[in-house]
């Protein structure tokens, strides 16, 4: 395209370029803050063992310890995690222990498993992963003493 006076249009030369960039506020977000005694608990954890940590909502601050071969999640009152609320099924997951961590079974809840904003129904868990069970948000932290 050219002007009328015969020189290009100088849009022509114009590269378009996008760039989508966190806020600073997102970016934070994000990442979960661990209080002091957050980090202490991570750092006793023994080998074999892991810690859940809510960050958010209302059980924000709680902290789940994994330390059994199998730990059963859900909204049923024999649930070694009793979560009550009612988007957690009564048996929503269990946590199994494996070779070098943990992983997480979904029992056929009605609202889902989801780790890291996926849905699964089986996973293998590695540090930092969150795992929302019904609005419950945690995070997954193994022990490595």
């Amino acid at each position: 395209m050219s002007t009328t006076s015969g020189a290009p249009d100088e849009r022509e030369n114009i590269a378009e370029t996008t760039s989508i960039s966190l806020p600073p506020a997102e970016a934070r977000a994000a990442q979960p803050r661990l209080t002091d005694d957050d980090r202490e608990a991570i750092a006793a954890l023994p080998q074999g063992s892991a810690l859940l940590v809510a960050h958010s909502g209302a059980n924000q601050g709680a902290r789940f310890l994994l330390d059994k071969d199998v730990t059963t999640v859900g909204r049923h009152p024999e649930a070694e995690i009793f979560l009550d609320d009612v988007t957690v099924s009564r048996r929503h997951l269990t946590f199994r222990r494996i070779a070098g961590g943990f992983e997480l079974e979904d029992l056929g809840s009605l609202n889902g498993t989801y780790v890291n904003h996926d849905r699964v129904d089986h996973y293998t868990l590695k540090a930092g992963d969150e795992v929302q069970i019904g609005k419950f948000r945690l995070t997954y932290y193994a022990g490595s003493k």
